[in-house]
């Protein structure tokens, strides 16, 4: 039995769709398919019952998904151990987010352990979880996630969202804004905005309809500055990296919040999983 086909059985488990795993593992789906159908006759049981419209584990399915796991985590521990870069944390991020946020949490950890070396890896939200199941990662900080497959979440700090706008918005010099002030206007975005922000208005039953995606935040922000009808919306961590004098961060009235959580491999140890979440906390 080849781990590549755990892992294989692993991914087809949380995307319980041929094409999504297919697409998590850079592969045909033919692979995936054949992978999977040798695996269920070496072990000579059914794992997935299938059909046109969609797939689910078996009974047979559900007792070795978590056989599965452990033993990925098991063969994951032997190659950190293996590896010379052992003693190196691989923290999941987002283009321009969590900077004050990482520079404490990883003061904290170096109090507690100040023999490691730290790398960060700025991915999208859907590829930095992949890569933290893939062990690529060994912990990454999210917003918005409640829960993901194969990972535990850690809800760890809670962050108000602030509306950013021209300094010559009719609203910049406003104590507080409610989202039906400013729909008028374009509502920019960009490629690498935390999507949880959006996710958050529209709960919120705010009326934020996405336009324009710039490449980055600060393009958003640069382009938000230069006109005095758009607007945008960032979290109170990313808003307190703004540095220009263009624009505006105002609190949201009523007060519209995002959750920020600490996520890490599932067979991580709870004493573990409690100090990094300490660790990157307010």
């Amino acid at each position: 039995m080849e781990l590549r086909a755990l892992r294989y059985f692993v991914t087809v488990a949380d995307e319980l769709h041929f094409g999504r795993a297919a697409d998590r593992l850079h592969i045909a789906q033919p692979a995936v398919s054949r992978q999977i159908a040798q695996l269920e006759r070496e072990l000579g049981v059914r794992l997935f019952d299938r059909s046109p419209r969609r797939v689910r584990l078996t009974a047979a399915g559900h007792r070795v998904l978590d056989a599965a796991r452990a033993a990925l985590a098991a063969a994951d521990r032997v190659r950190v151990a293996a590896s010379p870069r052992a003693g190196v944390m691989r923290i999941g991020t987002g283009t321009g987010q969590f900077t004050a946020r990482l520079e404490r949490g990883i003061d904290a950890l170096r109090e507690q352990a100040p023999a490691f070396d730290v790398v960060l890896v700025d991915l999208p939200l859907p590829a930095r979880l992949n890569a933290l199941r893939q062990g690529e990662l060994d912990m990454a900080l999210a917003r918005g996630v409640r829960a993901a497959p194969g990972l535990r979440v850690l809800p760890t700090w809670t962050e108000s969202l602030f509306a950013v706008v021209s300094a010559r918005h009719a609203a910049a010099d406003r104590a507080a804004v409610g989202v039906a002030q400013l729909a008028d206007g374009p509502f920019r975005t960009s490629q690498d905005h935390d999507p949880s922000v959006v996710t958050a208005l529209r709960e919120a039953g705010a009326p934020a309809r996405v336009g324009h995606r710039a490449a980055t935040v600060g393009d958003t922000i640069v382009e938000v500055g230069s006109d005095p009808r758009s607007w945008t919306v960032l979290p109170a961590d990313q808003v307190a990296e703004l540095h220009s004098t263009r624009v505006r961060a105002i609190p949201l009235d009523p007060r519209t919040t995002v959750t920020g959580s600490v996520v890490v491999p599932a067979d991580l140890p709870s004493h573990c999983a409690t100090a990094h979440r300490a660790a990157f906390g307010d």
